[in-house]
C-alpha cells in the first residue's frame, strides 16, 4: 500500500545482506506495493506533471510526483518531462547524491538503543502472530530487535514483501539529467523524523506495517505503479488516507508538515531561481495536502500538464 511506501521513499537507498543487517539493521527497504505489470504499454505512460506559474503567467517550474522503485524495462519518461527538464536551471530532490553514502552511518546511529524488549512485546496481543508471519517472511526473529529502535525495526520488516528496483527509480535518473540540484529535506533530516516519533506512534508505524503485509494480497490494494504511470492522482490521494496515514499524528509527521516545509522552500526557489523542476514522492503531490494544493494557495497558477 501507498501508505509504506511514503514512509519509506528515502530509505530504499540503505543496503547491506541480513547477517549485517542483523547488527545494524540497514536493509533495502523498496516501495511496498505490488509491482505487476497490467498491460500498461511505455506510449500510454502519463505520470503526473504540473505547471506553475506566477501572475504574470510567466513559468516558475514543474512539479513531477516520482516513484522510488520500478521494475525493469518501464519506460515513463515523456517528452513533456524531457521539455520541462530542459527549460530547468536546477532541479530540487528529496535527498542529495552525496547524502546517499551517509545514510547507513546515519541510519545506524539513530537506530540503535541497547536494551529494549522483544519486537513482540512492543504490539497489541491480536498482532503477535501477523508479526511472528512478517519476522518469518524477513528471516528474522523478535530477539534480533533488542537494540533497535521501534521505527527503525519497522522500517527493516517493511523490506519483506517489496519488490522492484531502486536502481530503476526515477530521482535517481532525473538527478543526472540536470545539473544544478536543490536539496528539499536531506538524508538525517528525514531519518530524524522517525526517530523523533514518540514510542506510542512508532508502534504505531509497526502496526500499520504488520496490518499491511497481512493485507498485502487483497484484490483491491492499489498497484501503485500502473497508478503512477497513469497518473491517476485520485486513486493515490484515496490510498495516503489509509493506514497509518489516518492516525493524525502519523500524517503530521511524515506527510503534512513536511509537505508545508517543502512548498515553503520551492516558493522562495521560483521566486530567486528561475524554472526548476521539483521531483519528489508523487504521494506528497495528492490531495488538499499536496505540494500542488500549498502552491496554489500561496498565489501560484498550478495546472497539470500531464
Amino acid at each position: 500500500m501507498i501508505c509504506r511506501s511514503i514512509v519509506l521513499r528515502l530509505y530504499q537507498r540503505l543496503k547491506t545482506n541480513k547477517r549485517t543487517a542483523a547488527l545494524v539493521f540497514l536493509p533495502i527497504l523498496l516501495a511496498s506495493c505490488s509491482q505487476r505489470d497490467d498491460g500498461l504499454e511505455p506510449a500510454d505512460a502519463s505520470p503526473a506533471l504540473w505547471l506553475v506559474e506566477n501572475g504574470e503567467g510567466e513559468t516558475e517550474g514543474w512539479l513531477f510526483g516520482t516513484i522510488h522503485a520500478l521494475p525493469d524495462d518501464v519506460r515513463w519518461q515523456t517528452p513533456a518531462l524531457r521539455d520541462a527538464l530542459r527549460q530547468s536551471v536546477a532541479i530540487a530532490l528529496e535527498i542529495s547524491a552525496d547524502d546517499q553514502a551517509r545514510l547507513p552511518e546515519i541510519f545506524g546511529t539513530l537506530a540503535a538503543t541497547p536494551g529494549l524488549p522483544p519486537l513482540h512485546e512492543r504490539v497489541d496481543p491480536a498482532r503477535r502472530a501477523p508479526l511472528q508471519a512478517l519476522l518469518d517472511d524477513a528471516n528474522y526473529r523478535s530477539s534480533d530487535f533488542t537494540a533497535t529502535e521501534t521505527w527503525a525495526a519497522a522500517l527493516t520488516l517493511a523490506s519483506a514483501s517489496s519488490s522492484g528496483e531502486y536502481a530503476n527509480g526515477v530521482d535517481r535518473a532525473l538527478s543526472g539529467q540536470v545539473g544544478r540540484h536543490l536539496i528539499l529535506e536531506g538524508a538525517a533530516n528525514q531519518l530524524s523524523i522517525f526517530d523523533s516519533l514518540p514510542e506510542a506512534d512508532q508502534r504505531d508505524l509497526l502496526q500499520a506495517i504488520i496490518d499491511d503485509h497481512s493485507a498485502a494480497a487483497s484484490d483491491d490494494e492499489i498497484d501503485l505503479v500502473t497508478a503512477w504511470l497513469a497518473g491517476d492522482m485520485e486513486g493515490i490521494a484515496l490510498e495516503t488516507n489509509q493506514g497509518m496515514l489516518a492516525d493524525p499524528e502519523l500524517r503530521a509527521a511524515l506527510l503534512v508538515n513536511r509537505n508545508r516545509d517543502w512548498a515553503d522552500k520551492v516558493d522562495g526557489w521560483m521566486q530567486q531561481e528561475g524554472p526548476i523542476t521539483v521531483a519528489a514522492g508523487a504521494a506528497h503531490m495528492a490531495g488538499p495536502d499536496g505540494l500542488p494544493t500549498l502552491l496554489r494557495a500561496k498565489g501560484y497558477a498550478v495546472r497539470r500538464v500531464q
